[in-house]
């Protein structure tokens, strides 16, 4: 039978889709509950099934991938599913877009079905990008079975959120208040803090004209909301501004709708800010809400559950807040009650997805209790281990500015229900037992009549999950919580959550939150959080600017590896961001086609005879299994803490300059001996060196490039690289030191070129350095030296 070798002459992408394909139909890292290993769990981020997959996700994945098969090569049960975010604002608003229609005025069954259709027409062409890309899910088939594919609009994940706010609501954690709330009139749901972005935007500073109604004096106010002098309850002055102290206990008129509101000092006011007397609406910004709390003040709500201003509002009833203050300045103008105007760039919240201005609303929602854990969370935040430990700050930031508790329900359709009914005679509550899931605003409560009163009359509650809510439970259910509990006991906590730096207010706060409320632990042990790709001028990717780039096309021209190769070398957890250019992948490509050369080189020589390394004879073995068992254990420490970046870059150099430059170049005539000037032990040993570091080199990278080092391996060892035991690093002394050597060689071939002589020609005299005595005759063969002496400086005789 004759020895396996590499017989095509380049790699090729082309190489790609039968073994990505082989490793999906085979189910090759299925996930084996059965098996006594420890689990490594990875918590991975559900990206929307009905938008591509951007860069981003693709590289992030493929090095989420990285750390899966780095784990199952060190001895780990690696759950590493694939979710799919089916669930909540996103999908609706796609929906609205495509097939035109709205919640609130198209029918809720027929909207849901709307948002399914939609769903089922994306189906799983989103995901083709992490297909091609090689990367190892447990399953290619949807399920509910441990490490399968998992949807957040299934009834078993959806379940499993409404179970956990039966048990919130058990423990006294959930409460239902009528309560001022951000409010985006695009998405037309209130929306939590962490959903508000905020931006510089342009706007106007109206000065306008109160009265004193005791007086007659007239009063000068700026504001850039005067659409909502309508809610006014009070003219405040700060106590240290002279001007007005005279207006303490007086009373002042509102322009236009002549209300009578009293006039107080107040430290909130500032004496630099615009005239210095401020008026104090409900609710134009975060001020005026603490504001009303603490003076006890009514408020007088203008701005409707609809986004429209009311009947509070007057002639404004019925216009958008944005209209309503043009028009409102047509009034002030026509009524001479417009002092001045000015541009003014203003600080504004806007929603984190729709984009619109946010308006403070009243409306009853449900709230999950939080500020009585912020010390607690950060302690968590604390222990959990970040990776890189600058973005725990992040979350710390983001504990500190927590002020209100999480507002839980949202008026939408396409999300998980909250579970409760009503009782129509006497308001009774009904929270329904654990293991179904609901939907009350079309299906009965499971019991026969009201606990309370006896009737059997119901209203079920319509509001539905924050998509955080929803999003949070995500551990939890990929550890199978309150489904097989022996299980969750045996793998809790998740080991890792891997998450974009933009969601750390959010989806970890959240998760972190919810689960340690309901389990008293936390849930994660590390997390990674990753940057933003950025184009190659470091400019954030657009489509208005025209500098995405679609992974599709980049795994279609460069394919799988070159692509992943490149998200390792530049994925530095120590930088903010990394870059992304086509030139950037086609010149990190080549590197696979350096270890594809330097494998089939290897593999010419046939199979090596065996050696313990302590047999060598030669130093120069010696010396490069020394380098590349120091490279296995970086490699190894750096890939535990989910660095691939700085152990890849080396990876990169060994093989470009240690080994093929400088290892391969001094043994390959001893691997050949074609000329018989070495002994036949020297000869074996020299091929035994060779494919020792090959093995371990393809060992090594592996994770980072599963598929080229697959089909290397499986044809030069008939195995699975991927069901290797990850290298164990030697210790092997050597006497060489490696910038001595390297040092050498490079003055030995600038002195050919000088004399313009090819580097392999022959030069009839050498003095080497003395060191070298011990690679003498490697020296000598590689270089074609004629006399070889030893001294203290090189010098060659032409």
């Amino acid at each position: 039978m004759p020895e396996p070798k590499i017989v095509e002459k380049q790699w090729s992408k082309e190489f790609e889709e039968p073994i990505i394909k082989g490793w999906k139909d085979k189910e090759l890292y299925k996930f084996n509950p059965a098996s006594k290993k420890a689990v490594f769990s990875i918590d991975t981020p559900p990206p929307y099934v009905n938008t591509p997959v951007h860069i981003g996700h693709a590289s992030t994945y493929a090095i989420m991938d990285m750390i899966a098969r780095y784990k199952r090569m060190k001895g780990f049960e690696v759950l590493f599913p694939l979710g799919l975010d089916n669930n909540g604002l996103p999908i609706e608003m796609s929906a609205e877009k495509k097939f035109n229609i709205k919640v609130g005025k198209t029918p809720r069954e027929e909207f849901i079905k709307k948002c399914r259709e939609m769903l089922e027409s994306a189906g799983l062409e989103s995901m083709d990008s992490f297909y091609k890309s090689g990367i190892g899910f447990n399953s290619w088939k949807k399920g509910t079975g441990i490490g399968e594919i998992y949807e957040t609009d299934s009834a078993d994940y959806r379940s499993l959120t409404q179970e956990t706010f039966i048990d919130l609501y058990k423990k006294g954690l959930v409460f239902e208040d009528d309560r001022v709330n951000n409010y985006c009139p695009g998405c037309k749901t209130t929306v939590a803090d962490a959903e508000i972005e905020y931006i510089d935007k342009e706007s106007a500073f109206n000065d306008i004209i109160f009265k004193c109604k005791e007086s007659g004096e007239e009063l000068i106010i700026g504001t850039t909301r005067p659409e909502l002098v309508c809610t006014c309850g009070m003219v405040i002055f700060n106590p240290e501004d002279d001007r007005y102290k005279h207006l303490e206990g007086k009373t002042a008129i509102t322009p236009v709708f002549g209300k009578e509101v009293p006039i107080k000092a107040h430290p909130m006011a500032q004496i630099d800010k615009g005239t210095g007397i401020a008026m104090m609406c409900s609710f134009g910004d975060l001020s005026d809400i603490r504001f009303f709390r603490e003076q006890n003040l009514k408020p007088v709500i203008a701005i409707s559950p609809d986004g429209l201003m009311n009947e509070h509002a007057g002639f404004l009833k019925g216009l958008k807040p944005k209209d309503a203050r043009e028009k409102m300045i047509e009034a002030l103008r026509e009524k001479k009650l417009l002092a001045g105007q000015k541009k003014i760039i203003h600080n504004t919240p806007i929603c984190e997805r729709s984009k619109h201005e946010i308006e403070f609303v009243a409306m009853k929602e449900f709230y999950l209790k939080q500020l009585h854990v912020k010390e607690k969370m950060k302690e968590l935040a604390q222990k959990l281990n970040f990776f890189a430990p600058e973005s725990r700050q992040i979350m710390l930031d983001w504990i500190d500015s927590v002020s209100i508790d999480w507002p839980l329900s949202r008026r939408r359709y396409y999300a998980t229900e909250v579970p409760l009914w009503y009782c129509k005679k006497c308001g009774f509550a009904f929270l329904p037992p654990k293991g179904k899931y609901y939907q009350p605003w079309k299906e009965k409560p499971p019991v026969d009549k009201c606990p309370k009163c006896g009737a059997n009359d119901w209203r079920g509650e319509e509001r539905v999950f924050d998509t955080w809510f929803d999003s949070s439970i995500s551990p939890l259910y990929i550890l199978k919580y309150s489904r097989d509990e022996e299980f969750f006991k045996r793998a809790k906590p998740c080991s890792l959550r891997p998450q974009g730096k933009e969601i750390v207010r959010t989806w970890l706060y959240y998760t972190v939150l919810k689960c340690f409320l309901l389990t008293d632990e936390l849930i994660f042990k590390d997390a990674w959080i990753h940057y933003h790709i950025v184009d190659e001028k470091g400019n954030k990717m657009s489509k208005s600017v025209g500098n995405v780039i679609d992974p599709q096309k980049l795994l279609q021209q460069f394919g799988a590896e070159a692509f992943r190769l490149w998200a390792a070398s530049e994925g530095n957890l120590e930088q903010t961001d990394f870059k992304c250019s086509n030139e950037r992948i086609q010149g990190i490509g080549k590197t696979l086609n350096k270890l594809w050369n330097a494998s089939r080189f290897i593999s010419s020589f046939g199979k090596p005879k065996a050696f313990k390394i302590p047999e060598l004879e030669n130093e120069l073995d010696k010396w490069i299994i020394s380098e590349i068992n120091e490279l296995a254990r970086i490699a190894d420490e750096h890939y535990s803490n989910y660095d691939f970046h700085n152990p890849t870059v080396m990876l990169r150099n060994f093989l470009w300059e240690t080994f093929s430059s400088h290892y391969l170049e001094l043994a390959k005539a001893r691997a050949y001996n074609s000329d018989g000037k070495f002994l036949k032990r020297q000869q074996e040993q020299a091929v035994f060196t060779l494919n020792y570091c090959l093995d371990l080199m393809l060992k090594l990278w592996a994770p980072v490039n599963p598929i080229i080092t697959f089909k290397i391996f499986k044809t030069l060892r008939g195995k699975d690289i991927h069901f290797e035991e990850f290298p164990k690093a030697a210790e092997v002394e050597t006497r060489i030191e490696t910038s001595q050597l390297m040092e050498l060689n490079s003055a030995i071939w600038k002195l050919k070129k000088e004399h313009g002589l090819a580097l392999n020609a022959e030069v009839k005299s050498a003095v080497l350095p003395e060191w070298a005595k011990i690679i003498s005759q490697d020296l000598q063969t590689a270089h074609n030296f004629g006399q070889v002496k030893f001294g203290k400086e090189l010098e060659l005789g032409f």
